[in-house]
């Protein structure tokens, strides 16, 4: 088994063993939510979330920053304070070391937080490096954003392109792979470039501060479908999406052609999911070309209809899902080709 808790096991196994409940927490450990929201008082909460990063080498640092920052960054909080816990393989070159944490400043530095405390070590029997980043943030007690927040009515908005982060992966730590399935290398060189569109800070902060949001998500693994899927567990209602209006970039469709895989499906940090009431969807857009983010209505919210998700595919066909797992493309890929 590869990927997240089933979420059965993680239900009967984890999300009922939180230790001594804290009226405090006004968000905790769910199905869906990004990161927990713990009132402080003084009309402020704390925006706590943790990410480890298992499906990437090359990109481990910068991605270990931003990804954890985005689920702070969905909420309404500016991300603040960083802890990475590093696991390095027993006989791993100073020269990573080197790398991943010279990734992790750089990024931090580009989100404006700090490191500000953590653990490394050297693991016995550990194939690839691995992180587990946490982060931090305040936002006001009545401004934050919650996943369940999505009502009827409302539109679903995606930025950027799908697949951001799976490209830049693939690009990477596939490249082999890619070129010797007939991916032109300049193709393969633009989307090692997506790295630095993995970040929905900015755009997440900008809708949270003008109200525009009922509710925010970066898709991690599962990639779009599966962060809707988790928007509409949240929230209790049914996501409807057109593939046709989902933007895809020239690079991402390439890689997804070559190898056989669903760019909905792949890893998409990156790509922010917001929904806005449809009314100030126009404001919405307006605001986010203003930041220079694409934005696209990509599908609505309805009432729950018995699936989480329904995506309707180019071909015609309509997808229905009723689980709330959704496999990543990315892990097929590990299966696959191994460490690329």
């Amino acid at each position: 088994m590869v990927g997240k808790l089933p979420p059965s096991m993680l239900e009967r196994y984890v999300l009922s063993r939180v230790g001594a409940k804290d009226p405090a927490v006004l968000v905790g450990p769910s199905i869906g939510e990004d990161a927990a929201i713990i009132d402080i008082g003084g009309g402020r909460v704390l925006v706590a979330h943790v990410d480890p990063i298992t499906e990437a080498v090359e990109l481990l640092g910068w991605l270990a920053v931003h990804i954890a920052c985005n689920d702070v960054a969905v909420r309404g909080a500016r991300p603040r304070w960083l802890l990475p816990v590093l696991y390095f393989p027993e006989h791993a070159a100073e020269e990573l070391v080197d790398k991943v944490t010279a990734q992790i400043d750089e990024a931090a530095k580009e989100v404006g937080a700090m490191v500000v405390g953590g653990h490394s070590e050297f693991a016995p029997r550990l194939e690839r490096p691995l992180i587990s980043m946490t982060a931090l943030g305040v936002a006001e007690k009545g401004r934050y954003v919650t996943t369940s927040g999505a009502r009827a009515g409302d539109v679903v908005i995606m930025t950027k392109t799908v697949a951001v982060e799976g490209t830049a992966i693939l690009a990477t730590d596939f490249r082999d792979a890619l070129l010797r399935a007939g991916v032109p290398r300049e193709v393969v060189e633009r989307g090692r470039q997506f790295i630095r569109m993995v970040s929905v800070a900015k755009e997440a902060l900008a809708l949270a501060e003008a109200g525009l949001a009922t509710s925010m998500h970066d898709p991690t693994e599962g990639g779009l479908v599966g962060g809707l899927v988790e928007i509409a567990y949240a929230s209790g209602k049914t996501l409807e999406v057109w593939e046709d209006r989902v933007p895809i970039a020239e690079e991402t469709l390439a890689m997804a052609r070559a190898l056989g895989l669903d760019p909905l499906k792949l890893i998409s940090s990156g790509v922010l999911i917001a929904t806005v009431p449809e009314a100030r969807a126009r404001e919405a857009l307006e605001l986010l070309s203003g930041l220079g983010v694409r934005a696209t209505v990509v599908g609505r919210v309805l009432e729950y209809s018995g699936h989480y998700a329904v995506v309707h595919r180019r071909s015609g066909a309509v997808e229905r899902i009723g689980e709330l797992h959704v496999g990543d493309e990315l892990v097929v890929v590990w299966e696959r080709y191994g460490n690329g």
